[in-house]
């Protein structure tokens, strides 16, 4: 689902709604895209040291008048407080454009995949294809996965 004014370069780019978007990494050259596209505010799920995180993200977007919240989540543990902390600053920006990501869009999908579930009460099968459009962690035999079994069972 795409519409009007996305920003089509950013990782794995998804429209979820007309209000929210989410991505893998962010690029500087990424950031005049998503304020053209109405983005308010910017939630960052990955960990600052990631060698694709982008460098002073929080400046960077308050110079172009986009709010940011950073919840630093290691990939082999996500947990509830992480959780909380996202759904926290989803609802904070109450009805304005959100932008959420991460390196490669596999947290923000697994995170909004139990928010369409938990929290708006998404019927699962329809969450799961959302989130399966990016990743699938319940398909995978990968060890950093288990953390996510566990996590999306929450």
């Amino acid at each position: 689902m795409s519409g009007a004014g996305d920003p089509g370069a950013i990782r794995n780019f998804q429209r979820l709604s007309p209000r929210w978007t989410t991505s893998g990494r962010l690029r500087a050259e990424d950031l005049d895209g998503l304020a053209a596209s109405g983005v308010s505010h910017v939630i960052n799920l990955a960990l600052d040291d990631h060698p694709e995180a982008l460098a002073d993200e929080s400046g960077q977007l308050a110079a172009r008048g986009i709010g940011y919240s950073h919840i630093p989540v290691p990939f082999e543990a996500p947990d509830e407080a992480h959780y909380a902390a996202f759904v926290a600053a989803l609802e904070g920006a109450g009805d304005a454009p959100v932008h959420v990501h991460c390196i490669m869009n596999y947290r923000v999908s697994a995170f909004f995949y139990r928010y369409h579930r938990d929290t708006l009460g998404m019927a699962e099968p329809e969450a799961r294809a959302l989130m399966v459009r990016q990743w699938n962690p319940l398909q995978s035999d990968r060890p950093e996965t288990r953390a996510w079994v566990w996590f999306l069972s929450g």
